[in-house]
């Protein structure tokens, strides 16, 4: 979503060059990072206060022993993005027994959505919620709510025929005390525009129930609209916090950028994907160091201990070191891979990539594109030939060709591609006992090794993305470089 104003400040701030930070030579780059946050669709009144503030931090400031203008120049920016977006990490609070969260927000924005995927975080997290469905307007939207609720195994409270929405939500209040819910999630009606009639019915439950948290959920792709629906929630109905889904669209991103701002109320998770499971803490500093293009390693690495299954991942090892990594290992992987979400979304949390937000969409593209042919052609295959590739002769590859419609030629290149990813991660598995056999750095590498062991799935998949293998190609030759030097 950032990747337009992202690319727009490292260009600026990689232009900047002098001995010190001054006005005359700061006007040119406050100039073009006012430009990008406009463009971004950020809030006039936004970019004129985020302007002030770098302003002032940076005339007259020395620059320090090794640091150039440009790296002081970016913890300046960094520093103010975060401020921008909220300083820090604002979690849910659980104040009653049982706590209720009431979710807002406009038709379309995600609020239903939204309310299965925190019902889904609540239980990863050790809690007992309950959906309640108080959207008695909107056609089939009880009918929504429950499929989702069915689909992430949590219940839904309903009454049918029902639209006294104040008996619905004391009903649920009733049914979470006797049956041990200790979160009640309220996935409210809305209207396509604020009107009188359901702020009354919103202030009512309010007023009545007392909810620990009031979220209203807003959609990213809105853009500055979204910081006048906030602004009249908020002065109607006193907002806890902020959920922005679709985090992961094209938007450009100022809604994110000014509706902390505007509203001075956090956001306090974020929709990152379609999947249920795409629901997030927000944490501003993260999202600070992703827009200027340096990464968010901590994400990663939380969102890869979430992802892989460390049984899995030992009986891979187990195979690698046998020489035994078959097709439906791969699909294995690759089905922990598309947790993650989009692969644009990985290489956003990845450091130093220096990628364009072209080039990223490119290349995210032409991966998933690879990714679902190869597994178009994986289930061409019998049972057999996925548990042992050295089955597939020509004769098996012409049969699979007509299966799945790919070409004689692209089977091989796939072929040749599986066979170099299983030698690469052999070899990093191989590597790993060697660490631990030579004792480490002080006595054997358990970190590292769990390390290994969950982005070795992702080393692995680049062996089958765009342009032909030539990244994954790349990446073996470093894995076999590496190799000899420890021979």
């Amino acid at each position: 979503m950032f990747d337009s104003l992202s690319s727009k400040l490292q260009e600026i701030i990689r232009n900047t060059g002098a001995k010190e930070l001054t006005q005359e030579n700061m006007q040119d780059a406050l100039r073009e990072i006012r430009r990008a946050l406009l463009d971004a669709d950020v809030n006039l009144r936004v970019v004129k206060s985020f302007i002030s503030a770098i302003r002032d931090k940076a005339e007259g400031e020395n620059i320090v022993q090794g640091v150039n203008p440009s790296q002081q120049l970016i913890k300046i920016v960094n520093d103010e993005l975060v401020a921008l977006l909220g300083n820090e990490l604002k979690p849910l609070e659980f104040k009653s027994k049982p706590s209720l969260i009431m979710m807002l927000g406009l038709q379309g924005s995600g609020k239903t959505t939204s309310s299965a995927k925190l019902a889904i975080k609540l239980k990863k997290e050790g809690r007992k919620p309950l959906l309640t469905a108080c959207d008695v307007y909107r056609p089939a939207a009880i009918t929504q709510l429950k499929t989702l609720g069915k689909e992430c195994d949590v219940e839904v409270f309903s009454i049918d025929g029902s639209t006294d929405v104040q008996q619905i939500v004391k009903g649920a209040i009733e049914y979470a005390g006797n049956n041990n819910f200790d979160t009640i999630i309220l996935d409210t009606a809305g209207r396509l525009q604020i009107d009188t009639e359901m702020m009354a019915e919103l202030l009512l439950i309010d007023r009545i129930f007392h909810p620990d948290e009031k979220l209203l959920v807003i959609d990213a792709m809105v853009g500055q609209e979204s910081v006048n629906v906030a602004e009249n929630f908020d002065a109607q109905l006193g907002l806890t916090g902020l959920v922005l889904t679709k985090l992961d669209g094209d938007s450009r991103g100022g809604a994110a950028l000014s509706v902390v701002h505007c509203t001075g109320k956090p956001i306090k998770l974020t929709g990152t994907g379609e999947k249920l499971n795409a629901l997030e803490d927000f944490h501003p500093d993260r999202m600070a160091t992703r827009i200027l293009g340096m990464g968010d390693i901590v994400s990663l690495v939380e969102k890869a201990q979430e992802v892989f299954d460390e049984k899995q991942a030992l009986e891979l090892e187990a195979k690698l070191a046998k020489s035994e990594f078959s097709f439906n290992d791969f699909l294995k992987l690759q089905k922990q891979m598309s947790a993650f979400g989009s692969f644009g979304n990985i290489l956003g949390m990845i450091p130093g990539l220096n990628i364009s937000g072209d080039d990223k969409q490119k290349l995210t593209h032409e991966s998933e594109k690879q990714f679902k042919r190869f597994e178009v052609f994986i289930q061409s295959m019998t049972p057999e030939e996925r548990s042992n590739p050295k089955l597939i002769d020509t004769s098996r590859k012409k049969r699979i060709s007509k299966g799945c419609g790919i070409s004689l030629v692209e089977i091989n290149q796939f072929m040749t591609q599986f066979e170099q990813m299983r030698m690469m991660m052999t070899g990093m598995s191989d590597m790993k006992n060697m660490f631990g056999k030579m004792g480490g750095f002080g006595g054997g590498m358990p970190d590292m090794g769990k390390m290994m062991k969950n982005m070795k799935g992702m080393k692995g998949l680049q062996q089958v993305m765009g342009h032909n293998g030539k990244l994954g190609n790349h990446a073996l030759n470093r894995a076999k470089s590496m190799m000899r030097k420890f021979k």
